[in-house]
């Protein structure tokens, strides 16, 4: 008989693992409730023992006629979880029956809100998937097509009844969460999908059709051990791919009934779990998963202040065989988030293989959750029990560690990051103007929850370029003329044109969805771009990793004694 717990309401008593930091604090399953339209609604939440954060979500709905409890001790689901460390949530439905007229679907949806809302444990909602199974099958289909641009996938077992189409014209409202990396945008985009049913006929047949036309499928016919009908993407990509990648395809399954076994799940999750999505101007995008080890990188740790910190590196083949000294790019992800998603991400790893420098993602220190006390929230420059953990150190000793074993151009080392990773980003290149040669952080440049300290000289100057969206909660607002960014990152590129003596009236052109501030120095160097993405909340998205890198950091090195080079040339 599983035990069913409930979260402690103040987790601030729970130890922290010192050497594995974001492992969750919790494990068990635990009775959740989410407000549907005023009602509460309970599902169920597992957490494997050794789960760490940021890990991929299944959102399970159940089939009819058994409780929660009892479907996840009877069923595969749990020890799939188990095997593959991953987050495991049940909506049920009540008294035994799913409603299909759509309310069941935004319960469903709800759930994925809660999930993200980091009371208790971390996740992310870019690697968020949604499955059904019996009547929960035609729930999960309804609220997926409802809300599309927050799943990452989608898997039914068992034929569909005719309300699963309810929502093929509907899509939800998109909505700001307000100050939190969460934004739902809502709207109709491609979802990787896999449907395990009797036979591809009748409302099987049509909801078939809705996902082909929806990821804009070859009608060419494939199959493998598991699918009977695989239809891959058409073949002609009319857009670039480096934000979006056309990659869902359509998965059939005939001559299914009953429950999906675990050698099942495992077919369908290794399609699924190749996905990934996240948030970036417009829609969130979808991208493959790039996995660490099969790519090439390594992982390193080092302690420091108690704690085990840790880094992802990647140096192409290229750089390995060349024997030259090649630049080194640090790329610190955002709040709540780790070393391993923000590869995938930002798309850092594949600017470095094609430009020939090695990048590392290191994985912040942690810091308090206020709103419920867990402790152990990935942060820059964070804090434990008291103790201020200082980050500039360890990427300081990260960056001699990587000298240490490979041939690092020192004149060429630049920082990157998004959110409290472009935080970090500012703080390493005011803290360490030396080492740094140009920064780009994104989406953040001061922290709003701290007195903003103006820096009263950079010496020597690092250039900046700073990358945000205009619907950004953190970083849009009405300072510093037609740029409109929030009041302390106004002051704080204010400061830094009037520390570098920068042109007052910048140079300004537009680029697709980006409108650019250049400000410039007598020299005619451009010590500080400033760069607003139309339409897009607080994100960043891999095309900013080509810019930041070849459009701005690359033009900057430092020569022996020091001084500033743009282009090879003083810039100063």
């Amino acid at each position: 008989m599983l035990e069913i717990k409930t979260f402690p309401q103040d987790m601030s008593a729970l130890p922290v693992d010192h050497q594995d930091p974001r492992r969750c604090l919790v494990s068990g399953v635990f009775e959740e409730t989410v407000d549907v339209q005023g009602t509460p609604r309970t599902f169920y939440t597992y957490l494997t023992p050794g789960l760490r954060y940021n890990q991929p979500c299944l959102v399970v709905a159940a089939p009819e006629g058994v409780s929660g409890p009892e479907y996840l001790e009877k069923s595969a689901w749990m020890t799939f979880a188990d095997e593959h460390k991953l987050f495991l949530f049940l909506a049920v439905p009540e008294k035994d029956h799913w409603k299909l007229d759509g309310s069941d679907a935004d319960y469903f949806n709800k759930v994925y809100l809660q999930i993200n809302a980091r009371r208790s444990y971390v996740t992310m909602q870019d690697n968020i998937y949604a499955f059904g199974v019996g009547v929960g099958a035609t729930v999960a289909q309804q609220a997926v097509m409802k809300m599309s641009t927050e799943w990452s996938g989608l898997a039914s077992f068992g034929d569909l009844d005719p309300h699963a189409l309810l929502n093929t014209e509907t899509s939800a409202a998109a909505e700001n969460t307000g100050k939190t990396e969460l934004f739902i945008s809502a709207a109709k985009v491609q979802v990787p999908v896999w449907m395990s049913w009797s036979e591809n006929t009748g409302t099987n047949q049509a909801v078939c059709a809705y996902w082909m036309k929806q990821n804009e499928s070859d009608p060419e016919r494939f199959t493998n051990a598991w699918a009977d009908e695989i239809y891959y993407p058409e073949k002609v990509v009319r857009k670039s791919q480096v934000n979006e990648e056309h990659i869902a395809q359509v998965r059939i399954t005939n001559h299914f009934q009953g429950e999906p076994d675990s050698e099942r799940i495992q077919a369908v999750w290794d399609y699924l779990g190749l996905a990934c999505r996240h948030r970036g101007f417009g829609v969130k995008q979808l991208r493959y998963h790039i996995d660490p080890e099969k790519y090439g990188f390594t992982y390193h740790t080092m302690e420091h202040q108690g704690f085990l910190r840790c880094w992802y590196e990647y140096v192409p083949a290229k750089v390995k065989e060349s024997g030259q000294a090649a630049p080194l790019v640090l790329c610190m992800h955002g709040r709540g988030g780790s070393a391993e998603s923000f590869i995938s991400l930002s798309g850092m790893s594949r600017v470095a293989e094609e430009r020939n420098f090695i990048v590392v993602f290191p994985e912040a220190s942690v810091s308090k959750q206020p709103s419920t006390g867990f402790r152990n929230l990935l942060l820059w420059e964070g804090c434990f029990e008291g103790e201020h953990i200082d980050d500039t150190a360890f990427l300081l000793r990260l960056i001699e560690d990587v000298k240490s074993r490979n041939h690092v151009d020192a004149s060429r080392i630049y920082p990157c990051g998004q959110s409290s990773g472009g935080m970090m980003t500012t703080k390493m290149a005011l803290t360490a103007p030396k080492v740094f040669a140009a920064a780009a952080p994104w989406s953040a440049l001061v922290s709003p929850d701290a007195e903003l300290v103006l820096p009263e000289s950079i010496d020597p100057p690092v250039p900046f370029m700073f990358l945000f969206g205009d619907k950004d909660w953190l970083c849009a607002g009405d300072e510093l003329g037609e740029i409109k960014v929030a009041e302390p990152i106004g002051k704080f590129l204010a400061n830094l044109i009037q520390l570098y003596e920068l042109e007052s009236d910048p140079s300004t052109y537009q680029v697709g969805e980006i409108t650019y501030f250049v400000f410039r120095n007598a020299k005619g160097t451009p010590m500080l771009t400033v760069g607003r993405v139309a339409d897009m909340p607080h994100a960043n998205y891999p095309r900013e990793s080509w810019i930041a890198y070849d459009e701005f950091m690359s033009k900057f090195s430092r020569a022996e004694d020091g001084t500033l080079l743009y282009m090879g040339k003083p810039a100063l």
